[in-house]
């Protein structure tokens, strides 16, 4: 969001979206098709800090918590659903 405000005999005029301009659009249409090749690679770090760096959050209690849920995942299940090559 990105307000615009303006000031004109002294009076305060907006707020304005400013991202609502159309000149935007061709932007925001990159940035949707960045983020949709982002997506398709799946979760990677940095995209949060790795586990043993989250031990001041709460993140500790629930690895402990949900440990016995947790099953090594197989390559089928990495891969099922992606296309091939």
């Amino acid at each position: 969001m990105a307000l615009g405000f303006q000031i004109h005999d002294s009076k305060l005029i907006g707020p304005r979206e400013l991202f609502a301009d159309p000149a935007f659009d061709r932007a925001r249409e990159q940035a949707n098709e960045a983020m949709d090749y982002f997506r398709r690679h799946g979760p990677f770090e940095p995209h949060r800090l790795p586990l043993d760096d989250l031990e001041y959050t709460t993140m500790t209690v629930l690895r402990e918590r949900l440990a016995d849920r947790w099953t090594p995942m197989t390559t089928e299940l990495a891969t099922a659903g992606q296309r091939p090559g």
